[in-house]
């Protein structure tokens, strides 16, 4: 399904609408990756190993391959591939060619960031599954290195389809704490991991991957027993416990908790790596491993900083990047991604957009030319979400103008001033809001409450602009809930200057 024929009204509300979509929807791969993959299929001294390693560096074509493999051999051979090699070898190299053929290749800068973002996880927690792990049960290693990159493949379609919804997620409940229940049933209508686990089912996704999302549903408990042996500090006494719950110690030991692992693992360390969440999985993991939690530290760490060597770039967050940094630091809300700063290019159209806006005399036909150019200013300095609203000539109410970034509805949005104390200070003359973690409670609470439905963020920019003396505008935008760049803030300011400049000329020429 075509990413643009999806529209917020088509959210699906239940777990099979859910499965349907996501499973239509077509990954794209790098195509620098889909080249080098064509090649090495056409020579005809590559093994099936060689087709394996050069495709592992697109996870989007690792995970068609296995969905294909297992599709078309699902009524001959009851159990699913469990590594890429022997998928590989299923689909037959004929067929592979032709799977490779239908799926879109694009420069790796045009693929959506959430995506590139979410695969990159997936990569580190691969890595650090082979060297938590692999060398220890060297015999599994295949199955532990795919189950582990394959594993957050069921978000893969939905940070493509909906990534303003992970982002979501993510504000909400990793941030802010609310409940993840309460949060997913809002945004998705059905739970994360009983989605997650439907589609690896639905795929056939190698049963270690399965199997986590279950453990992670029905024996939670369990989970929990083991982390608080895990948090006994003394060896000996953690071995005890376990060998007096026999049940437990087979169940923990499972070789298939290694995929689970390594997830939360990699998970956990894209908020930082001091936070609660990554201390738990390493205690966790320092019990499977039967070794100290210092150790079970340094290896993630090195196991980090490999992964950032192969699998870094650089308008995407690695957690090996925090590793630099002040040990007390968090990355806080920065999202699935960072913010990146805007591109040359993009820097490039702003520029010239605010050229535009700057030509006297006014060359705007009405205001909605002018309008559409700000806006697309705006948009092009970094902005993700953008509202421009227009006041009445009596200054009692703001109608919106232009949107980016929004849903459809907020175009049809009219405010009244009156009940707005911060609007009527906005509106009083020339002025800029910035709202951060530190005031959001202050300011936001005086935000008419459909714009903090439609600004669901701590990181806001308002500004009003003045015409002849009046305040004839207000701008509202953010990046995404994201902390705001730098640059980005410079450029909303510069282009806040222009529009206020494009507006008075417009008005002398009107007149």
């Amino acid at each position: 399904m075509p990413i643009e024929s999806i529209v917020p009204d088509q959210i699906p509300k239940t777990l099979d609408a859910w499965v349907k979509l996501l499973d239509s929807v077509r990954l794209p791969v790098p195509l620098a990756s889909y080249e080098r993959v064509k090649a090495t299929i056409a020579d005809n001294r590559s093994a099936l190993r060689d087709i394996a390693e050069v495709m592992q560096d697109s996870p989007a074509l690792v995970l068609s391959v296995m969905r294909e493999a297992n599709h078309h051999t699902q009524t001959s051979i009851g159990e699913p591939a469990e590594s890429l090699e022997v998928a590989l070898n299923r689909l037959g190299l004929a067929r592979t060619s032709e799977l490779l053929e239908r799926l879109p290749a694009l420069p790796e800068g045009e693929i959506a960031p959430t995506l590139r973002q979410l695969q990159q996880v997936s990569q580190h927690a691969s890595q650090q599954a082979n060297g938590l792990f692999a060398s220890r049960l060297a015999r599994l290693w295949q199955e532990i290195h795919w189950g582990s990159l394959l594993f957050l493949s069921p978000l893969w379609p939905l940070a493509l389809t909906f990534p303003k919804l992970l982002e979501d997620w993510e504000l909400r409940v990793v941030h802010k704490g609310e409940s993840a229940p309460q949060v997913e049933m809002e945004l998705f209508g059905v739970r994360l991991l009983s989605l997650c686990q439907a589609l690896a089912e639905h795929w056939r996704l190698p049963d270690w991957v399965t199997r986590g999302y279950h453990l992670l549903q029905e024996e939670r408990r369990l989970l929990a027993k083991a982390l608080h042996i895990a948090r006994d500090r003394n060896s000996l006494r953690q071995q005890q416990r376990l060998d007096d719950n026999p049940n437990l110690r087979r169940w923990f030991n499972q070789p298939a908790n290694t995929v689970l692992l390594a997830n939360g693992l990699a998970l956990a360390a894209q908020v930082g790596w001091t936070n609660t969440h990554v201390r738990r999985w390493q205690l966790l993991t320092s019990l499977y491993l039967q070794t100290s939690l210092d150790d079970v530290q340094q290896l993630v760490h090195q196991q980090a900083a490999i992964s950032a060597r192969h699998h870094a770039c650089h308008d995407l967050f690695h957690p090996a990047e925090a590793l630099l940094w002040p040990w007390h630091q968090r990355r806080l809300h920065q999202g699935l991604i960072a913010p990146p700063p805007p591109s040359a290019q993009a820097l490039g159209t702003w520029r010239k957009l605010c050229a535009e806006l700057l030509v006297e005399p006014s060359p705007f036909s009405n205001a909605l030319h002018l309008t559409t150019l700000a806006r697309d200013a705006l948009v092009a300095c970094g902005m993700q979400r953008v509202m421009l609203l227009m006041t009445d000539k009596t200054l009692t109410q703001l109608r919106v103008h232009q949107i980016a970034g929004l849903a459809p509805e907020a175009a049809g949005l009219v405010l009244p001033v009156e009940q707005s104390k911060l609007l009527q200070r906005l509106l009083s003359a020339s002025a800029q809001l910035r709202l951060t973690p530190e005031n959001h409670a202050q300011f936001s609470a005086l935000l008419p409450a459909h714009l903090r439905a439609l600004f669901r963020s701590e990181h806001l920019l308002l500004r009003s602009l003045s015409s002849n003396g009046r305040v004839v505008m207000l701008l509202i935008a953010d990046q995404g809930a994201k902390p705001l760049a730098d640059i980005s803030v410079q450029a909303f300011a510069k282009t806040a200057q222009c529009i206020e400049r494009a507006l008075t000329a417009f008005s002398t020429r009107s007149a």
